[in-house]
């Protein structure tokens, strides 16, 4: 099932965000152009052959069930369950910091975070466990099952993975921190790199400015506009950043700041499909 998910980092000041911003060393992989999407990829021997997102393009947020993009989009994200849109560049989302609800029993026991009492950590509104990744093993462990989702998604045709809840530290009473968050997704970068694939930053913009740690190629920010974070994304990833927004006002905002730079859409918070009471889409 997709995810259907709205993953905004809580508690997190825009102070911050700019303490990250100073340590931001500009890092690229692969052209700084977007290029055409190729479907069935072969593992590359260098990140060099990893496309990037083509910048400023039109955009659609599909996680929510797939459907045939509309017309002037460039770019699709589809959940890992469904195929790429033909014709586009296509992301691939994975929840990869937490367990969704019908999976949570596939993974290890041992493998779920857990408090001092041995209870398993949640994050209550979706109801996920978080994985426990404060082990270098644990997050070799984890990084394996994530991997082969990856693998699926180049097997696809996906040009590029979107590992959702890279923010998944700041609700686990402490036991995770950012450094667990930021070396855990180097194991990502590096094997969807292998892949061929670019690879996205998820939110967290207080990480942004890590960059060149995490080798991460571009931001898929939720609520940029709303929350005064575009800057911040458009920043550390030279523009190269698809938004989501959910209400009328962060769409205004966004626009207003950077509709001329970024990839920015308004969607509905279920993502939902065409045809549905709940679906909404615009881009002005």
């Amino acid at each position: 099932m997709p995810a259907q998910r709205v993953s905004r980092a809580t508690g997190l000041g825009a102070a911050a965000a700019l303490v990250a911003l100073a340590t931001l060393v500009s890092c690229t992989t692969g052209s700084d152009q977007g290029t055409p999407p190729q479907q069935g990829k072969a593992s590359p021997s260098s990140p060099g052959a990893v496309q990037l997102p083509p910048l400023h393009a039109g955009f659609d947020y599909q996680i929510g069930g797939a459907y045939p993009p509309p017309s002037g989009v460039r770019i699709v994200t589809r959940d890992r369950s469904d195929s790429p849109a033909p014709g586009v560049y296509n992301i691939c989302y994975v929840n990869a910091f937490q367990a969704q609800p019908d999976e949570s029993k596939a993974w290890p026991a041992d493998l779920l975070l857990r408090d001092a009492h041995g209870k398993v950590v949640m994050d209550r509104d979706w109801n996920e466990a978080l994985l426990d990744l404060r082990t270098p093993a644990r997050r070799t462990r984890v990084a394996a099952r994530v991997n082969r989702w990856i693998d699926a998604c180049a097997d696809k045709g996906f040009d590029a993975v979107e590992p959702d809840n890279y923010d998944s530290y700041t609700r686990s009473g402490h036991l995770l921190t950012a450094n667990d968050a930021t070396a855990f997704i180097t194991l990502l970068s590096a094997h969807a790199h292998a892949r061929g694939l670019a690879i996205g930053q998820k939110n967290t913009s207080e990480l942004a400015g890590l960059r060149s740690r995490t080798k991460l190629d571009f931001a898929v920010a939720e609520e940029c506009g709303q929350y005064d974070e575009c800057g911040t994304y458009a920043k550390a990833f030279d523009d190269r950043v698809v938004d989501i927004e959910y209400t009328d006002s962060g769409l205004r905002k966004a626009l207003a700041g950077y509709g001329g730079r970024l990839s920015i859409v308004r969607r509905d918070v279920q993502v939902s499909t065409p045809g549905s009471a709940e679906y909404v889409r615009r881009t002005r």
